[in-house]
């Protein structure tokens, strides 16, 4: 059962529309997370969620109840939705344990005090309620953030760039913690972020928002490996693409030969199976490109990233077009080394463009899935 729906919103501030149209389902129980860049109206959408704007069009309901639509709006405070902003909004003044307990003046001091420690158990601050929110870390003040977006048992949460003011490391930690939390919750979530890693580690669900519209709405497996356009493609991930030749509506030729593919072949905005003899660029991950000491196809090491486990090159094939290539760091190769790759290419992605010429092996390398 859907526990969020938008319906084709709408929001402008003056003549610019921030929001064009927007509308999703998610279930109860779900993470779903607005993805994209600075300014593409994720941030607007959330307020609209939790009611701190007014909307020019379209219909938001919180388990099936009307809560937004032109002319109608439901105030935050009375929508069952708790917040989680970017900058925390921890009270400095209060303890730990008061700003939990801060949305809970309505319950018996005694049963206010027991919600309080137990989530402050929950999200790994137990015996914690004492000390003031300049005493924590960062991470320990977003999950005090959390614990006090809970305490009231809202129907929906909301988390606003949660863990950007926080280094790398101790986000993509926090963010696997946050979910564990809101999923032994059965907690409705809505994440906004342009950080994909968060995305990735957080969500059920998946929108890649750009100019106000959603570009695609779907699991993140799928966004990254299926990405419904050009702009999804690009800003979802690493790759590069490639300059191909449609064979037939399941293969493409490209530089490093002929790939197969386990879906139909799509390769426009419209995902209509292009015809032969139609010129793509075909998308290539890092995770397509295998290093592979046998193999006859060679490439050279132009670049390299080491990442500990795994060491990111980017190679030079034979036309001078680069591809990159994410390979187990043991295989410590020099920049100017010449190396073999194979591709292990699932099912292949690629956009129209206009025919052109490129270059061709003699060799085709086919891949059957």
């Amino acid at each position: 059962m859907a526990h969020l729906e938008l319906e084709g919103i709408v929001q402008r501030y003056g003549s610019h529309t921030v929001v064009d149209g927007v509308g999703f389902r998610v279930e109860t129980g779900s993470i779903a997370c607005l993805l994209g860049p600075s300014g593409c109206g994720k941030t607007t959408l959330l307020r609209c969620i939790a009611g701190f704007e007014e909307i020019a069009a379209g219909e938001i309901r919180v388990g099936g109840r009307t809560v937004s639509r032109p002319g109608r709006r439901v105030p935050p405070e009375q929508r069952q939705i708790g917040m989680v902003f970017q900058d925390y909004a921890l009270f400095p003044h209060l303890s730990v344990a008061a700003n939990v307990g801060f949305g809970l003046a309505a319950l018996a001091i005694s049963d206010r005090q027991a919600r309080v420690a137990e989530l402050l158990a929950t999200v790994g601050l137990g015996g914690q309620g004492n000390k003031y929110p300049h005493e924590l870390s960062g991470g320990q003040q977003q999950r005090v953030a959390l614990a006090r977006a809970l305490a009231p048992q809202p129907q929906l949460i909301l988390l606003d760039e949660p863990f950007s003011n926080l280094d790398v490391g101790l986000r993509e930690r926090l963010s696997l913690e946050v979910r564990e939390i809101l999923k032994s919750q059965n907690i409705t979530a809505v994440l906004v972020t342009h950080d994909q890693h968060e995305a990735f580690a957080m969500a059920d669900e998946l929108g890649v928002m750009a100019a106000g519209i959603i570009q695609q709405w779907d699991s993140p497996y799928r966004v990254y490996h299926q990405p419904a356009n050009r702009f999804v493609a690009d800003f979802v991930g690493q790759g590069v693409f490639l300059s191909g030749m449609v064979v037939d509506e399941s293969r493409v030729e490209v530089e490093l030969g002929v790939l197969e593919s386990r879906l139909p072949l799509e390769c426009s905005q419209g995902c209509e199976p292009c015809g032969k003899g139609c010129g793509v660029e075909v998308l290539l991950r890092p995770d397509d490109v295998i290093h592979d000491d046998r193999s006859t196809l060679l490439a050279e090491v132009r670049h390299k990233a080491f990442r500990g486990a795994e060491i990111l090159y980017t190679l030079r094939l034979e036309s001078g077009v680069e591809v990159l290539s994410l390979v187990p760091s043991h295989h410590d190769h020099a920049i100017g080394e010449r190396i073999g790759i194979r591709l292990d290419v699932d099912h292949v992605v690629a956009f129209k463009t206009p025919t052109r010429a490129f270059p061709l092996t003699a060799q085709a390398i086919r891949f059957h899935r």
